[in-house]
């Protein structure tokens, strides 16, 4: 047989290969459509980065190396750098920058998992930036959510910042009716976060040169006055009134 007739098993394998990576690549990525779809997420970004990660594999327990972040498997390369590389900065990314409310949901769901870290996550956020997130809408279930994660975790330090957190999610649309949605719980957490803000009071320190009476007049002036006076304002929006109106 001439050598031109001689048949390239070594080529044929490779085309072979490269036909099944094809395949497997599709029928992946058409199956994460369909889990995006499902999901009803809120952004076509969400719905790209789905349908892009759908390669990446979580390591089992046998192939984890000491640290309790989770990190992933493949064997894709990207222009020198692994695909390994690339899940593992995603994994390892803060989640508290988020530019949209589902990129908010997404982080607050995925990578937030307990109490304080959400409640450190809502604070570095601030109020200002969740109201220009959730200018629109807070979205079903997350305002009561939340609600429980400040009430949880509050603090006398965190007073103020808590009270702007607050009245800017009151701002935020359809707020009356994500309120009127909350769980029996939600309402007990959210009555709960104001007996605590208003039994912290606002202290503040004894200045130079007053006494505990001037002290005191000091005291119900500026800041202190203006705190209060938005506590009362929220009071009414989070409709803590009536038999929940705090003596």
């Amino acid at each position: 047989m001439e050598r031109n007739n001689v048949i390239d098993f070594k080529a044929l394998e490779k085309e072979l290969q490269a036909a099944l990576i094809a395949d497997e690549k599709y029928s992946r990525e058409n199956a994460a459509k369909f889990r995006a779809v499902e999901q009803r997420v809120a952004t076509y970004e969400e719905f790209r980065s789905i349908v892009l990660a759908s390669h990446l594999k979580p390591l089992e327990r046998k192939d984890k190396m000491g640290g309790k972040r989770t990190v992933f498997r493949n064997c894709h390369t990207t222009q020198g750098r692994t695909s390994q590389d690339v899940a593992t900065e995603i994994s390892q990314k803060t989640p508290l920058q988020p530019e949209t409310s589902a990129e908010f949901y997404r982080d607050w769901r995925r990578h937030l998992q307990s109490g304080p870290e959400r409640y450190q996550a809502l604070l570095q956020l601030g109020g200002p930036r969740l109201g220009h997130l959730f200018q629109t809408d807070v979205g079903f279930g997350l305002l009561g959510e939340l609600l429980v994660a400040l009430a949880d975790h509050v603090k006398p330090a965190d007073r103020v910042a808590v009270l702007g957190i607050l009245r800017s999610l009151a701002s935020t649309g359809r707020f009356t009716l994500n309120l009127s949605l909350l769980s029996h719980a939600e309402r007990e957490s959210c009555r709960g976060l104001f007996e605590k803000l208003q039994a912290m009071g606002t202290p503040t320190p004894m200045k130079e040169g007053l006494s505990q009476g001037e002290q005191g007049l000091e005291e119900l002036s500026g800041g202190s006055r203006e705190e209060e006076r938005l506590l009362q304002e929220l009071l009414g929006l989070y409709q803590v009134h009536g038999e929940d109106q705090l003596s």
